[in-house]
């Protein structure tokens, strides 16, 4: 992993949808950065704003959906004050992004070879034939089998592994430096998700990549990534390398998603752990302190009355929780 200076920073970046219902802060004042070739791994249940960030970092947040506040600085440029003229040619030249569900973003009546060649003729002006050979080359190299014979094929002809593996393709036709990647195996078998996985890893390798790995599989980050961010209800709770993470949480609700992956002495007939309670609807106004308090074991007065900031929390860690506020002498008791 590089040392150099951040490939991304994102700054309090708030992303808001604003609905007949109400506004629903779903990223709400979020700071990370991602260096040159790293993997950073950004985690959470479903609906704490993993996606909206990535979709913010392309630029790609539709109405009602806005960007409201925030920085995302990617190679010295603030991508949120960047024309659409210029995002359109940063968007899979320089940051490109693998989606969970490849059927929906393949197009489906055009073949596979047309799809990845077209990206190639916009940001790289090369012609068809060109780009049909650069494809060819493209899909050997994310190991599909007649690679040639492939690029005549339609996305319905071809098995989930094999368009997740177009999909990367075409994210890396133009070879960009920050590859994000949204749930991109979830919807695979195990089997062909650890194919993926491996896949990733030998071409980060190879072409030095960063990846922003957005995910809910926690093995995925324990196999993949250096650092984690982890998310709760539109905010970041904990941030760690993925090492100290996995033995020395943190955050409370950190602790409870390790604590609920069943593990090889997990009999079949014992209960996993779950986080009790449910994650707060963001349509509603918000608890007035911390999101996490009313699922949260080891509640205490002050974080019902303001949400914390991010505090250090040693070993370069840091949780958003008033346990690790400095000289904290709060006596921490269990939710009632």
């Amino acid at each position: 992993m590089s040392n150099s200076f951040p490939l991304l920073q994102v700054k309090d970046l708030k992303t808001h949808f604003f609905t007949s219902d109400g506004t629903v802060p779903a990223v709400d004042g979020i700071s990370f950065d991602i260096r040159e070739g790293e993997t950073l791994a950004i985690v959470g249940e479903s609906g704490c704003g993993k996606s909206v960030t990535a979709l913010s970092i392309m630029r790609l947040i539709a109405t009602p959906g806005k960007i409201i506040n925030g920085e995302i600085v990617f190679a010295g440029q603030d991508l949120v004050q960047l024309p659409e003229s210029a995002m359109y040619s940063i968007r899979g030249a320089q940051i490109s992004m693998i989606f969970q569900e490849p059927m929906t973003s393949l197009n489906p009546v055009f073949t596979i070879g047309d799809q990845i060649a077209e990206a190639l003729m916009i940001h790289q002006g090369l012609n068809k034939e060109a780009a049909l050979q650069r494809t060819i080359e493209l899909l050997a190299r994310v190991h599909i089998p007649e690679a040639e014979k492939r690029a005549r094929s339609y996305p319905h002809e071809l098995s989930g592994g094999m368009r997740q593996r177009v999909m990367i393709a075409m994210a890396l036709a133009c070879t960009p430096s920050l590859l994000i990647a949204d749930e991109a195996t979830t919807a695979l078998d195990v089997t062909i998700q650890a194919q993926i996985l491996e896949l990733l890893k030998e071409l980060k390798q190879s072409l030095g990549l960063a990846i922003a790995l957005i995910t809910h599989d926690l093995g995925v980050v324990a196999e993949m990534a250096q650092r984690v961010v982890v998310m709760y209800v539109g905010k970041i709770v904990e941030e760690a390398d993925v090492q100290t993470l996995f033995k020395s949480p943190k955050h409370p609700y950190t602790q409870a998603l390790l604590s609920s992956i069943p593990t090889l002495q997990t009999s079949h007939d014992q209960r996993l752990n779950v986080i009790k309670g449910n994650v707060p609807n963001l349509y509603r106004p918000l608890p007035a302190g911390c999101r996490f308090a009313p699922r949260c074991p080891l509640v205490f007065e002050k974080c019902l009355q303001a949400d914390p900031p991010l505090f250090s929390a040693g070993n370069g860690q840091s949780a958003r929780c008033w346990l690790y506020e400095p000289g904290n002498n709060f006596a921490p008791r269990a939710a009632s």
